[in-house]
């Protein structure tokens, strides 16, 4: 119903292009010529406004296109490859290259360590 809004613009741009036509007709010189112009580009453009209005009903609000869907499509799935995201390692499976080693006894930060918290020295 809203692409019937359509036919304002549409109507406008034919009663311009008419009077540019009429009014070429009694000029002389470049200015017929670019009234002539003026008048078709006006019908050209009332045209437009009529057949994208046309497609956009037919269409029915569908504005994807295949390829901007294509690019957006893994946009919030997980990221392989980046350690913590994706679906959890199996039991058993070796860790990934670039994931640091897991704490242990003798690797845990001490209290006056660089990698131990702000709080611990204060």
């Amino acid at each position: 119903m809203i692409y019937l809004l359509a036919l304002i613009p549409a109507t406008a741009l034919t009663i311009a292009g008419y009077f540019a036509l009429f009014l070429s007709t009694r000029m002389e010189g470049g200015l017929r010529t670019f009234g002539k112009y003026l008048g078709v580009w006006a019908f050209t453009l009332a045209a437009l406004v009529v057949l994208g209005a046309l497609f956009a009903a037919a269409h029915g609000g569908r504005h994807r296109m295949m390829g901007m869907h294509a690019m957006h499509g893994r946009m919030h799935g997980p990221w392989p490859g980046r350690p913590g995201f994706g679906p959890p390692p199996e039991r058993g499976a070796p860790p990934p290259e670039n994931a640091p080693p897991p704490p242990t006894p003798s690797n845990a930060p001490t209290p006056g360590s660089p990698g131990a918290s702000p709080q611990a020295g204060h």
